[in-house]
């Protein structure tokens, strides 16, 4: 004997029904069946909703009602020849005759009893699995049709009734010894109390049903059969890349089940488990694909966690107080309270000290909970040994299932630091001895964040998903995109790490999208996108809360660069290539820094410093490594280099400029890098990361620029540098005369930093050096004669981006 259970979509019309019975002719020829169905495909609902409306007197219920009987009637002419249809659509109208009377007295007493409910939701079933039956008769299979309601005894639990197993399998093995057939069909889900009054096993019981009868008739087999292929790692709603689960061990499905696993109603497993019968979830839609064998063992696979799970919707309640400590019982009076209110309790959690207790129970119970333990621990609250209930409501619990986990240490420490680094709070925290399954209570709004995080922890041997926000869609953001395009596949490949760009904004608009920006029309997109400015932006990036994202300014704006706090707050990682942060007040700077390590978020500026070179990183891996800086001299101004490297009196000092502007080594104000700001910000943040605590006002600026370059418009500058061209000539001169180049050097020595132009000898480090190049000379306790030496292009939108890339990438490593 074997049984196959078919759910609501499997059966929801005509059609469904042709593919559930193709697959019952072929299990038929194997061995004796039963077939258990479920009502139509919404019906039980819609059910549910003429019982509530009859019992108000909204007299809307016949109109359900009637829309009911003519999809049933309907169905039926679909299913069946219509030679054949008369007998079967008389029964139809018989059931909706009688369900009718039993509404229209609902209406009339204006009440709707727990027993009477029961009564009319369990005319889905029962209509359903005539029709079957009577299609699976049209071709001449040897059938019967019998009524689950005469075989499986309950208590009078209406709604959630309890079975007698013992007089419950008398029935049906008497049942199946009577009668020989190749196959039976059972209405689910509905069953009988000792009085012959119709109860239910609540929602989901026809999987129940199943697994009573398939324990019953020692079945070698229960077949769930559903719209999808089996158990999966996570809710592929929640989880784009969540996997089919194709073995699984009892136990394992019971958990992953209580905890919000959809695909198998939790009270199934228990009787087949006692008989050591598998359960095959299988998919009507796909019947060929393998679905999810469940066994009495544990399948050994490459991951020891089998899946995650979460409920919603959970409220904790916490008890407090030095009245419980040492106390015996306390627990006990404290479930009992529970018990009374028929509340589950769902998680448990208490301190060693006793000092404390917490439960976790469904949002919906928490008003009758509060009532009864307020109820009986009011004598401790009111002599203040014990503190008032606390309630926590608006979170959910989400659980890691497998039964090899015990096995392998440190999972749990996996666990919570994954969620950690992103920023998620875990309320409490539960793990049975068995260390079957190790369960996180959190805000519901982490809910998604949280399974993603854990998925792409123990689940992805692909890759990993860096969800990436650009803030500055200009020049340098260009060449980023171009960039992160290019080598999507190389780092896929190489890195096992996806960057999947999920928003951009510039001053005036944003794009999101949580699928991920096709970068091959970005521009189009941008262009029409929503309006938006940058806080706009930074709210949707904490209210999508995806795993793993980092928030990436390459922008020069004050604006974007004081967003940074609230988004490291919510542990997003931030890569500036702007250098407003880092160059502010030292106390800024410093709160970035610490909310950095606070939030376990990564503030990342390589970029502020030589463009693509790596200048920051060096000082910070001295630093770890303990060495010590004594002295910094550097050439940080790739547009100053550029501009005295081409300068040399021929053409005017102006245009020179105009020059470096137009192939993008300037500021939009290159007043900013010509008047030295720009060098101080650099020297100033080497300073800082080196430990020292320096402001813009301690820096020492020897400008070389007229005071009257500084007035006016962008425009003015370039006329007023025009005027002073025989100033620019004077200075190129007078290095000229001492076979010296004009070099804008920082440095930095005893806590002290200065900025200037200085003329530089052909035996210096800086003498030789071309273009647009930066030059960083590290003295340390290790290099203290011959510097630690980095040189390289320090300006242009490539190298500022492939800087960017670098740290995006830092980030995900």
């Amino acid at each position: 004997m074997q049984v196959l259970k078919f759910g609501g979509s499997s059966v929801a019309n005509a059609a469904n029904i042709q593919k559930v019975i193709a697959i019952v002719q072929k299990a038929v020829q194997k061995e004796p069946t039963v077939l258990v169905v479920s009502a139509l495909g919404g019906v039980t609902d819609s059910l549910l909703q003429v019982g509530h409306l009859a019992s108000i007197t909204d007299e809307s219920y016949k109109t359900v009602l009637c829309d009911l009987e003519k999809r049933h009637l309907e169905t039926v002419r679909e299913l069946l020849p219509i030679q054949q249809q008369s007998a079967t659509l008389s029964q139809v109208k018989q059931q909706f005759n009688e369900l009718e009377g039993v509404c229209d007295g609902v209406f009339l007493l204006g009440e709707l009893s727990p027993r009477t409910k029961d009564r009319i939701v369990s005319y889905g079933e029962l209509l359903s699995s005539m029709m079957i039956s009577a299609a699976l008769q049209s071709l001449h299979i040897d059938q019967l049709w019998i009524d689950s309601r005469k075989l499986i005894t309950t208590n009078s639990n209406h709604g959630n009734a309890s079975v007698n197993f013992e007089t419950t399998d008398q029935q049906i093995q008497h049942h199946f010894e009577q009668f020989k057939h190749k196959l039976y069909v059972a209405p689910g889900f509905i069953s009988s109390d000792d009085q012959n009054n119709t109860t239910t096993l609540g929602r989901g019981g026809s999987d129940y049903t199943a697994a009573i009868f398939a324990a019953a008739c020692q079945a070698s087999v229960l077949e769930i059969w559903t719209d999808v292929s089996g158990m999966m790692t996570a809710d592929p709603r929640l989880v784009q890349n969540a996997k089919p689960i194709q073995r699984i061990s009892y136990q394992e499905a019971m958990e992953l089940s209580h905890f919000g696993a959809k695909i198998i109603y939790p009270p199934t497993i228990q009787p087949v488990m006692s008989r050591n019968i598998p359960v095959w979830i299988k998919n009507t839609f796909a019947p060929d694909e393998y679905g999810t064998l469940i066994e009495n063992v544990s399948a050994v696979t490459d991951s020891f966690i089998r899946g995650i799970s979460s409920i919603n919707k959970i409220s904790l309640l916490s008890l407090e107080g030095s009245g419980m400590v040492g106390i015996p019982g306390f627990s006990k009076r404290l479930f009992e309270a529970l018990a009374h209110e028929s509340v589950n309790v769902i998680l448990i959690t208490q301190s060693s000290s006793e000092h404390s207790i917490c439960v976790g129970i469904n949002e919906t119970d928490k008003d009758r909970a509060k009532k009864s333990i307020d109820h009986a621990f009011s004598f401790e609250v009111q002599n203040g040994t014990l503190e008032p209930l606390k309630i926590e409501s608006g979170l959910s619990i989400v659980a890691l299932v497998g039964e090899q986990m015990k096995s392998h240490p440190g999972v749990s420490g996996k666990m919570f630091g994954v969620l950690g680094r992103n920023g998620i709070n875990v309320r409490a925290i539960a793990q049975g001895s068995s260390e079957k399954n190790i369960s996180a209570v959190l805000s519901s709004a982490d809910v998604k964040k949280a399974i993603n995080v854990l998925h792409e922890e123990f689940f992805e041997t692909t890759y990993k998903q860096l969800n990436v926000f650009i803030a500055g869609t200009g020049n340098v953001g260009g060449k980023l995109l171009e960039q992160i395009k290019k080598q999507y596949q190389y780092l896929q490949d190489n890195l096992r790490l996806q960057i999947q760009v999920i928003g951009l904004a510039n001053s005036k608009k944003m794009l999101i999208d949580e699928e991920g920006i096709d970068l091959d029309t970005w521009k189009e997109k941008v262009g029409g996108a929503a309006d938006g400015n940058i806080h706009d932006f930074v709210k949707r990036i904490i209210n999508i809360n995806l795993r793993n994202s980092v928030f990436v300014d390459v922008t020069a704006n004050a604006e974007v660069a004081g967003v940074y706090g609230s988004l490291l707050e919510k542990s997003v990682s931030v890569v500036a290539c702007n250098k407003i942060a880092c160059s502010s007040s030292y106390a800024a700077y410093h709160k970035l820094k610490s909310l950095s390590r606070e939030y376990n978020a990564h503030f990342l500026f390589e970029t502020n410093v030589g463009a693509g070179l790596p200048v920051i990183g060096t000082l910070n891996d001295l630093l770890r490594s303990g060495d010590k800086v004594n002295r910094i001299q550097a050439v940080l101004s790739g547009t100053l280099n550029f501009v005295f490297n081409n300068y040399d009196g021929t053409k005017p000092f102006a245009e020179v400029v105009r020059q470096a502007q137009a192939e993008g080594y300037t500021e939009p104000d290159p007043r900013l890098d010509l008047g030295g700001t720009d060098v101080m910000r650099k020297i100033m943040i080497l300073a800082r990361e080196a430990g020292q605590q320096l402001e813009m006002d301690d820096i020492t600026n020897q400008y070389f620029l007229p005071a009257s370059c500084f007035e006016g418009s962008v425009e003015d500058f370039y006329a007023e540098m025009a005027k002073q061209e025989a100033h620019f000539k004077k200075l190129y001169d007078a290095a000229a005369a001492e076979n010296c180049k004009l070099k804008f050097v920082a440095s930095y020595e005893n806590g002290k930093a200065a900025v200037g132009l200085r003329h530089i000898p052909a035996d210096s480090d800086f003498y030789h050096l071309y273009g647009k190049d930066n030059l960083v000379l590290f003295f340390t306790e290790r290099y203290p004669e011959q510097p630690l030496v980095i040189k390289g292009a320090g300006a242009g939108a490539d190298v500022t981006a492939s800087g960017v890339f670098a740290d995006i990438i830092r980030v995900a490593r």
